[in-house]
């Protein structure tokens, strides 16, 4: 009883405390957008900054106020610029709107009917996570500006006459205090823009100069994104507040899709794309008058949805997954029923007056039920061996949190790919056990160019790997949202790298165009002296180390991953890790490239590396 009263003395007023608005979203900021990152991931929180203040640049224009959105980042110093041409903030409101939670216009739904934030929060989180953040209203005429630092006003202007065009600019740059050595990526921000300009039709967006507008909505986006030929035309639909466009494609093994809510890209679905799915099952089946497998039916499908609902529901305020079950409360009507009577009322007649289309929409499923019962046997054999396997195999570490879990820390989820035991065991000692995994392979794996995906299953370690993917169907259920193939930066790795990519672009393309595959950097040198360490990743970085050090310096050339000290990769792998994204886009010309580096001509490719072929000298020390 004593020690109880002496704990609870230890536990008085003092330590009560109360945080103001931009201490706790910087003491916190995953509650607000995810994970932190570099940059190097399209769901690292400098992109979601970005995001949120567009999503209200977006808002306007979705309200009919302002065709023109111009976005402008400054890669060197991190700089981005967003201006709308809306009605603007109001004036009298500016600081609220920006600097005190749960203020905002969306809150009243009258104002922003089917808008993407809802919470008065976007542009607060972004305001206490900027270094400098700077707001201007032109309204009516009138304008007045506003200059923070982390959320803290630094100065602001009175109310003055404008000639300007109504609307907001907003300026900021991510504080590095929280985003340490980030940049951006241009390929994220052209693919988040080109989402923008097709689900926001007869909007204008202009990119640091380029111009963005879409005039086929949902079409432009699959035409723009699409390999290869659709094997039947594209069917569009769009009737109240939902629209959709698909089409199937013998180029992709599983299924393809692209959803959103109000404007806003899901990448992880939700409620939406659940009823979706399942609605256009059920019309098949109607229609063929078969029962057949879903996965018959969706194998190959290459679709985009959209979505408006008044209030919607995400899973966290990074929006990335629509979790609402209700689409009108006051009608008691259903995402699922909304969605499925839209594509019943709609799907079947098409199909009846469009035969060509329905034809070969029926020849695909006959041709994925075949191509599904003659790699079942080798299904159900490798399900059996990986469920023996996975009582003795110790190719796998595994973590505690997962992708597709509800973990704050999904989002962290980390498979490493590694060669050979020696830097699986380096990285395994140094990870965090948490949300990082390791995976050992035997060696080079096979080259599964051109192979059927019969080799998923009848090659153990593609089977072995593809288990603790989990993604056996879909990617729905994937356990890890980083990927990452962990090699030696020498000509074995190197090969390595190839083998596994043509595994995933063959196979699993939605994997890399998720933007789920990366390769990990690792420190060529290690530079020191008895004061200071650097671990350099190129010959610049090595040559400014020294520079630094000055005297006493020891500089180690790294042939290989498992010459890295445990204690050493902690610093590689944590938060200074140094991925390379793996990127896809239409214009990749990925069939080709691995049709001439893994396919069998051999002269050729021999031909090409001799007439390349580049000798770099590097300094041994």
């Amino acid at each position: 009883m004593e020690e109880q009263i002496n704990n609870t003395a230890n536990y008085n007023e003092s330590d009560i405390r109360t945080l103001v608005w931009n201490e706790h979203i910087r003491k916190r900021p995953g509650m607000y957008i995810g994970k932190l990152g570099n940059g190097a991931s399209a769901d690292d929180g400098i992109y979601i900054l970005v995001k949120e203040i567009v999503d209200n640049a977006v808002d306007e224009f979705a309200m009919g106020c302002g065709k023109t959105i111009e976005i402008n980042i400054d890669f060197e110093s991190g700089k981005v610029s967003v201006r709308d041409y809306g009605r603007g903030i109001p004036l009298g409101k500016l600081i609220d709107c920006v600097a005190k939670m749960n203020t905002g216009g969306k809150i009243d739904s009258e104002a922003f009917k089917k808008s993407v934030g809802m919470n008065g929060v976007g542009s607060k989180a972004v305001n206490a996570m900027s270094s400098y953040f700077f707001v201007r209203s032109i309204r009516e005429g009138m304008t007045k500006c506003a200059e923070f630092s982390k959320g803290e006003l630094i100065k602001e202007s009175s109310t003055e006459p404008c000639s300007d065009a109504s609307g907001t600019l907003i300026e900021f740059v991510p504080d590095k205090e929280i985003f340490e050595n980030y940049s951006f990526i241009n390929e994220y921000i052209i693919k988040m823009v080109k989402n923008y300009s097709y689900l926001n039709k007869g909007l204008t967006i202009v990119y640091n100069n380029q111009k963005f507008r879409s005039q086929n909505g949902l079409l432009d986006l699959l035409n723009d994104n699409m390999d290869g030929e659709p094997l039947y035309p594209f069917i569009h639909i769009k009737q109240d507040d939902f629209e959709f466009a698909f089409t199937h494609s013998d180029k992709i093994l599983s299924e393809e899709h692209y959803s959103f809510v109000n404007g806003q890209y899901t990448p992880q679905g939700g409620t939406h794309l659940a009823a979706f799915r399942e609605a256009l099952v059920r019309v098949c089946k109607d229609y063929f008058k078969k029962d057949y497998d879903p996965n018959d039916i969706r194998s190959g499908l290459f679709a985009a949805i959209s979505l408006k609902i008044s209030d919607p529901v995400f899973e966290g305020q990074t929006k990335t997954k629509l979790t609402s079950v209700t689409y009108n409360k006051e009608q008691n009507i259903t995402v699922r029923n909304y969605i499925n009577d839209i594509v019943k009322k709609n799907l079947d007649p098409y199909l009846y007056m469009h035969q060509d289309a329905a034809d070969a929409m029926l020849e695909k499923i006959i041709r994925n039920e075949k191509d599904h019962k003659g790699i079942q046997n080798y299904k159900k054999a490798a399900k059996e061996g990986a469920k023996k396997a996975s009582l003795v195999n110790r190719k796998l570490r595994d973590c505690r949190v997962h992708y597709n879990s509800k973990d704050e820390r999904r989002l962290e989820s980390t498979l490493f790919i590694t060669e050979g035991d020696s830097a699986s065991g380096s990285i395994t000692k140094s990870r965090d056990p948490n949300v990082q995994a390791v995976f050992s392979l035997r060696g080079k794996p096979y080259n599964s160019y051109g192979e059927s995906k019969e080799i998923v299953y009848k090659n153990d370690e593609f089977n072995l790997l593809h288990n603790a993917l989990n993604i056996d169907e879909d990617m729905d259920n994937l356990r890890y949202n980083n990927i990452v193939i962990a090699t030696d930066a020498d000509v074995d790795g190197m090969h390595i790298r190839m083998l596994l990519m043509t595994f995933f672009l063959q196979y699993f393309p939605e994997l890399v165009k998720r933007g789920h595959i990366y390769i990990l950097q690792t420190p060529l040198f290690r530079v020191r002296n008895k004061k200071q360490t650097f671990y350099c990743y190129s010959e610049e970085e090595k040559q400014e180390a020294i520079k630094k050090l000055k005297t006493g310096i020891e500089i180690t050339r790294f042939k290989g991953l498992g010459e890295i000290s445990p204690d050493e990769f902690s610093h590689f792998i944590g938060k200074d890790i140094r991925l390379d994204p793996v990127m896809l886009n239409h214009d990749s010309q990925t069939p080709e490239v691995l049709k001439f580096f893994m396919g069998k001509n051999t002269p050729e490719r021999q031909n090409y590396i001799i007439d390349n072929l580049r000798y770099d000298a590097i300094e041994q020390d």
